[in-house]
């Protein structure tokens, strides 16, 4: 059967100067690893054999009805502004229609270099390539607007980096669309108004129809932005690189370089080896996410008629970003302790938790799950600790219909755990793929309890503690 994938792709009718049309660069030998059948069928493509799915997902041939480009984009990385970035080793084969008449991109991850890649060789090797499939997937399952993972092939061909020759890799990436901060901000630093009024026409159009002027579109984005950081918050999860350029104007979770979940509860966690200063610690994530959002609404000062008026007012939009991250953040962690819908005050009782928590070094998913089953107290260094913070809590909880349902929702069993991930990959290296299918398997049921994978619950022993991860470039 031949691949069919039902392309109309509008992102390539825009001007030249949004992207660089070009195939993606062809690999030795590629062979297929894992092809996503449950998206592909959500997406209606009708897939092939396994060797064409791997020669298409290689970038060695170009599907019917693809318009491959690398796009091109701006964008603040660690606070420095770099005036032209771009898909330095990405090619977005082009847009998708589905059934329900979503359009989401498909772009290949270490296709081969772009007149983007800045000294780069455009390639990926197998370990970064298998971690962004298994965390983008879990984090969808998790229930976290996510960028999606269809396909990874091995390529044949070794990728070489610090560690040496590495077997090279290609993912195939799918999204609402790859639109960042980052791309408003080539645009306005150019002063290039109509380009800008192009992009932002597209994007509103593609994203966000019910909005009808910048000040609007500029809300959506903000909010769609608060739920976003509120939910990773309360998955304990870290981005690890929360540049501008890897910000979504949709609001999906992109770029899965460095991150991670927490294992041990500190609020000021990093895992990032680039990170040196904490700048995208656990913690500091919403602030982080206001500051990209103010970039992005300094680009669209540029498109108003009256820019010291759209100043002042996209301003009060921004300066009302941390109360709405505050407020998500306060319905899920309320819901995480089985309170339905929180109540401001309730803020003091998940502080207290968490800082207990931190306290006592407790694993941050199992001590949240165990909140359902009246184990949580095990996780605690001192248990005499959560035994004082348990009385209020219980006393809340009374006005609750059916707290545990509520928790048993909320508060997963599996998260893709780092030392897992890093095990995983070694076994991948060395060509047993069983614990990647075995962790894919897992992950796609994380609020069930699974008894025969137990052994991907606990956390890591002291020799198996990730300190650092790094990105895939």
């Amino acid at each position: 059967m031949t691949l069919h994938i039902p392309f109309d792709n509008s992102y390539a009718r825009l001007p030249m100067h949004f992207f660089t049309r070009l195939n993606p660069m062809p690999v030795k030998m590629p062979s297929l690893i894992r092809f996503n059948h449950d998206l592909a069928h959500k997406l209606d493509i009708t897939p092939g054999d396994d060797d064409t799915l791997a020669q298409i997902f290689s970038g060695n041939a170009v599907p019917d009805g693809a318009d491959p480009l690398a796009q091109v984009y701006a964008g603040h990385q660690f606070g420095g502004f770099s005036p032209q970035l771009g898909d330095g080793r990405a090619n977005l084969l082009g847009e998708a229609l589905t059934p329900n008449g979503d359009r989401v991109d498909i772009q290949l991850k270490g296709s081969g270099p772009t007149p983007y890649s800045r000294m780069g060789d455009g390639r990926a090797w197998l370990g970064p390539v298998l971690r962004e499939y298994v965390v983008s997937e879990a984090m969808h399952a998790l229930g976290v607007p996510t960028s999606r993972a269809l396909a990874a092939v091995v390529t044949g061909e070794s990728v070489y980096r610090e560690q040496g020759a590495l077997p090279g890799a290609v993912l195939t990436r799918v999204a609402a669309s790859h639109i960042r901060v980052g791309t408003f901000q080539f645009f306005a630093a150019r002063r290039d108004v109509d380009g800008l009024k192009a992009l932002y026409d597209y994007t509103q159009a593609r994203h966000y129809p019910e909005t009808g002027t910048p000040s609007d579109f500029l809300r959506a984005v903000v909010a769609a932005q608060a739920r976003l950081i509120a939910h990773w918050m309360a998955m304990g999860f870290i981005h690890g690189v929360m540049n501008t350029d890897n910000t979504t104007l949709s609001g999906e979770t992109i770029d899965y370089g460095p991150c991670a979940f927490l294992d041990t509860f500190h609020p000021d966690t990093v895992f990032s080896s680039i990170d040196a200063h904490g700048r995208y610690a656990y913690s500091n994530q919403p602030n982080v996410i206001v500051w990209n959002m103010a970039q992005l609404a300094t680009s669209l000062v540029l498109l108003m008629p009256d820019a010291d008026a759209a100043v002042e007012e996209f301003t009060q939009i921004i300066h009302a970003m941390p109360d709405q991250i505050q407020a998500e953040w306060l319905h899920r962690f309320g819901q995480k302790l089985g309170i339905a819908n929180a109540r401001p005050e309730d803020e003091t009782l998940i502080t207290d938790l968490l800082g207990r928590m931190a306290t006592n070094r407790a694993d941050f998913t199992n001590t949240f799950r165990a909140l359902s089953d009246g184990a949580a107290r095990d996780h605690f260094l001192d248990p005499a600790s959560f035994d004082a913070w348990e009385v209020t809590w219980r006393a809340r909880l009374e006005a609750e219909t059916d707290p545990e349902a509520t928790m048993r929702a909320a508060n997963p069993v599996f998260i893709p755990r780092n030392h897992r991930i890093e095990q995983m990959i070694e076994a991948a290296v060395a060509g047993d793929y069983a614990p990647f299918n075995r962790l894919m398997d897992v992950l796609a049921k994380p609020y069930t309890n699974q008894p025969d994978a137990n052994d991907l619950i606990a956390p890591p022993v002291p020799a198996e503690v990730v300190q650092q991860t790094f990105c895939g470039t």
